[in-house]
């Protein structure tokens, strides 16, 4: 077999493969006897038809899948003797297929970058560290509550924060317009969840009321017929009720699987909840700043066809995430590359850092995650059994306790500030960069 490489870019390869006839011969010749011994054909007796006739009937098509597999196999053994890694797989461009002759292929394709990963002293992190003052634990309790409001029908004109039942009826230029009328819906004022001045226009309104509200579309409103427009709502309001904050007792406590200890009990596991997601959020901000500098100070190239494939993997999430009639390719890829291309080369430079400092996964660690995931549940023994009884469950946590080595063995040579803040800003996700 003869086997030549041409680097026509920087990651694409096109390789010249010859292999000689003999071997096709073969690979057909085998077919044929195969197909010889099964063959069932009016006239002969099963394996006793003559190889003429089988080569007449089944010639072409063994000739055409031993060609198929012998291309498969070649391609194999070229790459692994001229140590290329393919990332994805070939165009295959036949240049001589004829019966006989030796076959004469090219095959173009994409390697993944070669490269070291370098620059951490380049990078700088900023690592927080806070805790969980008792007033962070009143908040929370006090977040818990109005969760769980109950409202409460009241004789009284409405204020901010009340739940209002209403129907109401909208137009624009005095026509109803779609999507603008409603019966017994429930409004909290306040909410923000009606177009400006809806809410604020309900204010003082009382059972039985009807007020006339008119009032303008944002220019940026997501249904572009009504953006800009001016409308008028007719609203009836029906009920008016108060919200009213469960008392913090052991009905309340129970609703959180917490049926005994009482108030102190319950404080220490939303203590515990919030220690644990203070752990998180900090270890996260970490993680992206290390990823972010990896990322900035080691450009490397993405080959196209794993750059195709992360975004046909996010349009298939988004897909299954937001629902509707719609097929993933029928999203389009642009809204996609910027992230694709992030995971991508996040993900090439992770595992060659992997390689680079031969890592594996800590199994103490791996240990560790589990068993801090398991204490959310109430029978926290349980999730740790299934884990370790679900291979994959198990090798996906093995990857996250990787990737956490990865970031560590950066962070042994980037530039590290602690700074001490309050538990609210450890905890505040970080905003996205706004588009100039």
């Amino acid at each position: 077999m003869q086997v030549s490489v041409e680097n026509t870019t920087a990651l694409e390869r096109r390789m010249s493969i010859t292999v000689p006839a003999e071997r096709i011969e073969t690979q057909v010749n085998k077919r044929l006897q195969q197909t010889a011994q099964k063959a069932k054909i009016a006239g002969f007796r099963p394996g006793k038809v003559p190889m003429s006739e089988i080569k007449r009937r089944f010639g072409a098509d063994a000739r055409q899948e031993a060609i198929g597999d012998v291309i498969q196999s070649s391609f194999y053994e070229a790459v692994v003797e001229q140590k290329l890694n393919p990332a994805g797989s070939p165009s295959i461009e036949p240049k001589s297929l004829e019966a006989g002759k030796d076959l004469e292929y090219v095959a173009v394709f994409e390697v993944f970058p070669e490269f070291t990963v370098a620059g951490f002293e380049g990078i700088t992190v900023e690592r927080l560290s806070a805790e969980v003052a008792d007033a962070d634990l009143d908040k929370m309790l006090d977040i818990l509550r109005k969760q769980n409001t109950r409202f409460e029908v009241a004789d009284r004109a409405a204020q901010n924060e009340d739940q209002l039942n209403i129907d109401f009826v909208g137009k624009v230029d005095g026509e109803v317009f779609a999507g603008g009328s409603a019966k017994g819906t429930q409004l909290v004022l306040g909410s923000g969840r009606m177009i400006p001045g809806f809410e604020e226009g309900l204010v003082g309104a009382k059972a039985g009321e009807e007020r006339v509200l008119n009032l303008t579309f944002p220019e940026d409103y997501q249904n572009l017929d009504l953006a800009g427009k001016t409308a008028e709502f007719t609203v009836t309001v029906n009920t008016v009720s108060e919200p009213k904050l469960p008392e913090l007792n052991e009905e309340f406590f129970a609703q959180f699987g917490i049926k005994e200890s009482g108030i102190d009990g319950f404080r220490t596991e939303v203590r515990k909840n919030m220690e644990r997601e203070l752990r998180q959020a900090i270890k996260s901000k970490v993680k992206n700043q290390v990823m972010d500098g990896l990322l900035a100070t080691n450009p490397i190239e993405v080959p196209k066809a794993l750059l195709s494939n992360e975004v046909d993997r996010l349009r298939v999430q988004a897909v299954q995430q937001f629902g509707g009639n719609i097929k993933p390719d029928q999203l389009p890829a642009e809204l996609f590359e910027e992230q694709a291309k992030r995971r991508v080369v996040l993900g090439l430079i992770v595992a060659e850092v992997v390689k680079q400092f031969d890592l594996k996964p800590d199994e103490a660690r791996v240990r560790e995650m589990i068993q801090e995931m398991a204490s959310a549940y109430q029978e926290p023994e349980q999730v740790v059994s299934w884990y370790y009884k679900n291979e994959q469950q198990l090798n996906e946590v093995r990857s996250v306790v990787l990737e956490e080595q990865v970031v560590d063995t950066v962070l042994q040579k980037a530039s590290v500030t602690d700074k001490s803040v309050s538990y609210e800003e450890a905890v505040k996700p970080v905003e996205a960069p706004k588009a100039d």
